[in-house]
Order: C-alpha cells, then sequence, then structure tokens
C-alpha cells in the first residue's frame, strides 16, 4: 500500500491533539510519548505545520541557537508524519554528509540506513526513514539528530 494513502492527520481545520494522535497511532502512542518526552532533554522544540502539497499535517523537529555574536539560528533536524497505527521520522541529510553521519551513535541498522538510502532533490539530500511502533528504534534516532545537530550548523 502506497504510504500517502495512510498518512492522516488531513483536516486543514483540526491540528493535532494528543487526543487524536493516541485515536490515530493506537498501541504506538506510548512510543510517541517517549519520544516527546525526551525532545527538551536534547534541546529540540516540535511544531505542527500544514503542508498543503501533502494535504495533512507535519511535525518538524527544530534546534534553535544563538551564536557567540548573538545572531538567531535555527536548523531543522527531523520531519515527523504520522499514519494509521504508527508514525515515522525522518532525518535529512546532505550527500556530502554522508559518511560523516556514519559515525552518529546508533545501531549497524541504523547505519545500513544511512548507506542505502537514496539521494533526491536538485541540492543532492538523503532520507534516514524509521517507521515507529516502539520504542525500540528511538535510540538511534536520538543519536542521528544530536549527530546532525553538529555536524550541519
Amino acid at each position: 500500500m502506497n504510504n500517502n494513502e495512510k498518512l492522516r492527520l488531513r483536516d486543514r481545520e483540526a491540528p493535532p491533539t494528543d487526543e487524536v494522535l493516541e485515536q490515530v497511532l493506537g498501541e504506538s502512542y506510548a512510543a510517541y510519548e517517549t519520544f516527546q518526552g525526551a525532545l527538551s532533554g536534547i534541546d529540540i522544540e516540535q511544531e505542527w505545520q500544514w503542508y498543503t502539497p501533502h494535504k495533512a499535517w507535519f511535525a518538524r523537529g527544530q534546534h534553535r541557537w544563538t551564536t557567540p555574536r548573538g545572531a538567531k539560528k535555527e536548523k531543522t533536524l527531523y520531519w515527523l508524519h504520522v499514519f494509521e497505527g504508527y508514525f515515522n521520522v525522518v532525518v535529512w541529510f546532505k550527500e556530502k554528509n554522508r559518511m560523516e553521519a556514519l559515525n552518529a551513535d546508533v545501531s549497524e541498522k541504523a547505519k545500513h540506513k544511512i548507506l542505502d538510502a537514496k539521494t533526491m532533490g536538485n541540492v543532492p539530500t538523503f532520507p534516514v526513514i524509521f517507521d515507529i511502533t516502539t520504542t525500540e528504534p528511538l535510540t538511534d534516532i536520538y543519536g542521528l539528530i544530536n549527530h546532525k545537530k553538529r555536524i550541519e550548523k
């Protein structure tokens, strides 16, 4: 089945709430709560946005910081999409950083995702996609987004 067919949160007038997410995610909601609970500890803010091309709500995880000269900066670290019964987290890297991404503190399985990801777009980037139904992949996601904070500032 095409993932776009299972993509949820398609009502523009109804921004995601915990109640709606719990209903759509079902048993995977516990993993979502664990993921959300860890974000402030790794200095990440998540915000929901409506994306017209996909006609769905997506969450963007951002790291914000101030440079030594006082400039305000922000970096998108991941995108979160909600499907029926699960959610996924997509971490995009520039192709030039693929080998550096392999140095992240992640499992061998996650390193294979990095190596196997296909390059996309005019600015060569590649997605590392984690489909989440349990808390198992969260350690790899935290490791990868923390690494991205360091290498893509």
